[in-house]
């Protein structure tokens, strides 16, 4: 690439403490679900849980995101729209790519599912590929915090997040029913909007939904580049491009444009349902770290779906689902192609709960995939490499007085080849068997106060690219090289949370803790690498990149969650609702008592909402603290605050409900940098913005 991104911190101070922060407001009783001031916490949850269990009961941290919460907290991407739950942050390559992070830990480490089985994309590949969930037809995403490798994988070790787009439907929506939506401004300036309609009787259901959404180049509340790297800049201990270094009230290269659609169809009856879908997903959007990169991303994906209820004696449900995916990227240098990324594969899993044995109601299933990722051209830093993966698991519940005991398991094979080829070397074929495993307990106190721990020992497979990966990423500034010896990534998870529910207050409290074993980190070897892999190139004909190696070590991963909601008042100035929030995480490396990279920092926050009549108003607060705990060669982030309000208003006419809002971001245009971000340095958050929307549903 023409105007590779070269970022070589300098080692920082230590950091002061803000624990205290944390603990004054879980004192408070801090923690409710993220469903917004009116939800309840018995809310059903899917995720992670097949007996559709209340979320109160259950051991894991959930969190929901729906209704009206979710119409104000959508953005571009997924890693955004999520990015304001307990213990979630994201990885923020610029408005376009996110990925949601939970308790730190980000990449394959997250299960992305979309209506319960996994998204298919290169977004864990490098923090510049963007997923293809989109958030304006998403109606509900449920995020398990917290190992969740028992039913979807060990690669959900910091968690699951689950969009449901009911693509496929699952009842008749007895005639017609729909929803349109239109948005306009916000910092990016976007023009966008969505509808869905689904039609049917009690025996056939028809589903179709598009979207479209054109943003420009990001406001931003001054310049891009910040006075930490700007000092190394000028002292040639880092390098940017000119378009970023000047930037100043915008980000270069941030804008895109998107769109897609699906169609999707059931056949209903009163023993279940059988359907089918197909869906296209288009985007084209600015990579911002380079100046004059472009990605044009395609994914088409064909899903069959279908429940039988009571199918044979002692069998209460049986449930199928089938995806096939063709994904494709094209990385566009100056308009001209550079780099085509293939990721073309299919996952399928089959589940079934029992009928009540010995005290005990459970389920199990198996599940399997298969995926042939491909990479050709400038930017090609890991060889073509099929995955494949077959799992069985088992989930079993029981009530014993007070407790609410749980136990799973899960044994997995997964086997990882490589074409090899050039840089990579001869073809290479390896296999992982994975056990996974889970207790879970919650105690009833007293009436509306439980206690509820969670103990999981979990094995992840690395991945094609932890194994096999040789070449420079331009993404990451860096020469990466992957390690096709290494054995699984084992960790060990303790949660402990303190539960209260009531009339009008709801409340959480507690931690966690997770042990590594052999963590998977890219980290740095202290070699310099030329673009074609020579050691201590030549600077004058040369591209000097600094060689980071992925590597094995222990590591532990602690932090704290609270979260609460409060009913203030109700009557005739109409309904307040306090919401409160904290988080933090810390990690490091055992051996060393080094830091871990992109940790983001510890968090606070509050949201009063007001609702009378048809209208309705929200204020939220939030205060990301400065982090100073950093790796070696990683630049601290100060702290900010953010202050975000909301105006809606919802009438009811002879068929339609209309909702109406306007939302007013950053209102203070304060300077962000999300310091889990790689470009913290160069992209900080959106500035002021203010986006206004109209939904029509019927």
């Amino acid at each position: 690439m023409k105007h590779r991104m070269t970022l070589r911190p300098a080692p920082v101070r230590a950091a002061h403490r803000i624990r205290p922060l944390i603990l004054s407001l879980a004192a408070l009783g801090a923690a409710a679900h993220a469903d917004g001031p009116h939800s309840q916490a018995d809310r059903v949850i899917v995720t992670g849980n097949p007996l559709r269990s209340e979320s109160f009961e259950l051991a894991p941290a959930i969190s929901v995101l729906s209704g009206r919460e979710l119409g104000l907290k959508r953005e571009a991407t997924l890693g955004e729209t999520v990015a304001g739950l307990p213990g979630v942050s994201s990885s923020y390559f610029g408005p376009n790519a996110s990925r949601p992070i939970i308790r730190g830990l980000d990449g394959d480490r997250v299960r992305l599912l979309e209506d319960g089985i996994g998204a298919t994309d290169a977004s864990s590949l490098s923090y510049d590929h963007a997923t293809t969930v989109e958030p304006l037809l998403v109606d509900r995403v449920e995020v398990m915090r917290g190992p969740a490798a028992l039913m979807y994988g060990g690669n959900a070790i910091g968690g699951v997040v689950n969009s449901i787009d009911h693509r496929i439907p699952t009842e008749s929506p007895q005639g017609i029913s729909g929803r349109a939506e239109v948005r306009l401004g916000g910092a990016a300036e976007e023009a966008g909007g969505a509808a869905m309609v689904d039609v049917g009787n009690e025996s056939f259901a028809l589903h179709v939904d598009a979207f479209s959404r054109d943003t420009n180049n990001l406001k931003i509340p001054g310049a891009a580049v910040s006075d930490r790297l700007r000092a190394q800049i000028d002292a040639g201990e880092a390098e940017v491009s000119d378009a970023l270094l000047e930037a100043n009230g915008s980000l270069p290269n941030s804008a895109a444009t998107t769109n897609g659609g699906a169609v999707g169809a059931s056949w209903l009856g009163e023993q279940g349902y059988l359907g089918i879908s197909w869906g296209h997903y288009h985007t084209l959007y600015g990579t911002v770290a380079e100046p004059e990169v472009t990605i044009d991303m395609k994914s088409d994906r064909f899903d069959i779906a279908g429940e039988l209820r009571q199918p044979v004696q002692g069998i209460s449900n049986l449930k199928g689902k089938l995806r096939s995916t063709d994904y494709e990227h094209t990385e566009l240098d100056a308009g001209m192609p550079a780099t085509v990324f293939r990721n073309k594969g299919w996952e399928a899993r089959v589940d079934a709960t029992h009928d009540t044995l010995g005290g005990l109601t459970g389920a199990f299933g198996v599940q399997a995939s298969n995926n042939d990722f491909s990479a050709l051209g400038d930017e090609a830093f890991v060889p073509s490499t099929n995955t494949t993966s077959i799992a069985a698991f088992l989930f079993e519940e029981a009530v014993l007085g007070p407790v609410r005991l749980s136990a799973g398991g899960r044994f997995e094979n997964n086997e990882v080849s490589s074409e090899g080829g050039d840089r990579w070397g001869n073809a290479d074929s390896r296999s992982f068997k994975l056990l996974s495993g889970a207790l879970g307990a919650v105690w009833t106190l007293a009436p509306g106060w439980a206690l509820a721990a969670n103990f999981a020992h979990s094995d992840r497979a690395p991945t094609f690219y932890e194994l096999f990966a040789d070449g420079p990423h331009a993404a990451t500034g860096a020469y990466e090289v992957g390690n096709r010896d290494f054995d699984n990534e084992d960790s060990n998870a303790l949660d402990l949370f303190l539960r209260y529910k009531s009339t009008g207050v709801s409340a959480s409290v507690g931690g966690f803790y997770t042990r590594f074993g052999n963590y998977i980190g890219l980290l740095p070897s202290g070699q310099l690498r030329g673009e074609d892999g020579a050691y201590n190139p030549d600077p004058a004909v040369d591209e000097v990149l600094p060689e980071y190696v992925y590597t094995q070590v222990p590591a532990e991963f602690t932090g704290l969650e609270a979260e609460a909601n409060l009913l203030l008042s109700e009557g005739e100035a109409g309904r307040f609702d306090l919401a409160l929030r904290a988080d933090m995480v810390r990690a490091k490396r055992t051996d060393t008592g080094d830091w871990l990279p992109r940790i983001a920092p510890g968090r606070l926050g509050a949201t009063l909402d007001w609702e009378r009549g048809i209208w309705g108003a929200q204020l939220q607060w939030q205060y990301i603290a400065e982090q100073t705990r950093t790796a070696p060669n990683e630049l601290p982030t100060d702290g900010y605050n953010l202050i975000h309000a909301a105006l809606t208003a919802r009438i009811k006419t002879e068929g339609v409900t209309w909702d109406a809002w306007l939302k007013g971001n950053n209102l203070t245009n304060a300077e962000a940098r999300n310091h889990a971000s790689f470009l913290k340095d160069v992209a900080p958050m959106a500035g002021r913005g203010v986006l206004a929307g109209l939904r029509a549903s019927f």
